[in-house]
């Protein structure tokens, strides 16, 4: 089930999400020792485009790649980018098409060995698959007790849905002609709002599980979040939340 499909979860995500897509773009930059843009890059599960305006930054044209036409709709047009309404796993692309293959935040929802074939089928040789994602552990660096709501409360009524891991090995990628070259962990924090915050909580999967499946509207669920979370900004504008995600480096060896 695509819980992000839906126009009301579209347009809460770009209102919600943080963008921390430049964060990661350096470092991948920075492991490929990029001297230059690399001619033409694919973002995978692009969404509402954050991802993939963010990849610009290192690719001359990129292609932005979603399953849900809401999110695409709301994507941003610039040069040198374009969009496709298309499966992960059956893309509309030639074989060896694209220099560099991104997927942010949205592996966990693919099944990986068919995911895996095609990212090899539509690169380059020697072109690289970039995986990673964004958690957010539930913690708030001036109130020790955000975390406590987080675990216990929040997750307890709004559960996180079923999804794969995001893992890789050596043997399990290199059966899919693709050499795991490594990964490595980026931190950051970010200030926000109670409103910004409550935002940010509509765009988890938890509640867009919940309201997909009729068992409650966005409205009540946000004021829920509202009421029960802004005790413990303590009076506070904006509070600071850490976050933190892998990067995951995979070439196509042949």
């Amino acid at each position: 089930m695509n819980f992000f499909s839906s126009k009301s979860a579209a347009q809460r995500y770009p209102k919600g999400r943080p963008y921390f897509h430049p964060l990661v773009i350096e470092r991948i930059s920075a492991r490929l020792s990029l001297a230059k843009p690399i001619d033409r890059a694919i973002d995978i599960g692009s969404g509402t485009g954050l991802s993939t305006v963010a990849l610009r930054e290192i690719a001359t044209e990129v292609v932005g790649a979603d399953l849900s036409p809401e999110m695409l709709a709301l994507a941003p047009r610039e040069e040198h980018i374009s969009y496709v309404l298309a499966d992960a796993v059956k893309l509309p692309f030639a074989e060896n098409r694209f220099d560099l293959l991104s997927l942010s935040s949205a592996f966990h929802w693919l099944e990986r060995s068919e995911f895996l074939r095609e990212a090899r089928r539509i690169l380059r040789s020697g072109g690289w698959l970039i995986v990673y994602d964004y958690y957010f552990p539930g913690k708030m660096e001036e109130n020790a007790e955000f975390q406590r709501w987080y675990r216990e409360i929040y997750l307890t009524r709004y559960p996180a849905p079923p999804r794969a891991g995001l893992v890789f090995t050596e043997d399990e990628s290199g059966n899919e002609g693709l050499h795991l070259e490594g990964h490595e962990q980026f931190h950051n924090s970010v200030r926000m709002s109670v409103d910004g915050l409550v935002d940010y909580l509509m765009t988890h999967s938890n509640v867009a599980a919940a309201v997909e499946a009729g068992e409650e509207d966005i409205g009540a669920i946000r004021y829920w979040v509202e009421e029960t979370v802004r005790p413990l900004f303590g009076g506070l504008k904006e509070g600071t939340f850490r976050f933190y995600g892998p990067i995951w480096y995979l070439r196509k060896t042949s």
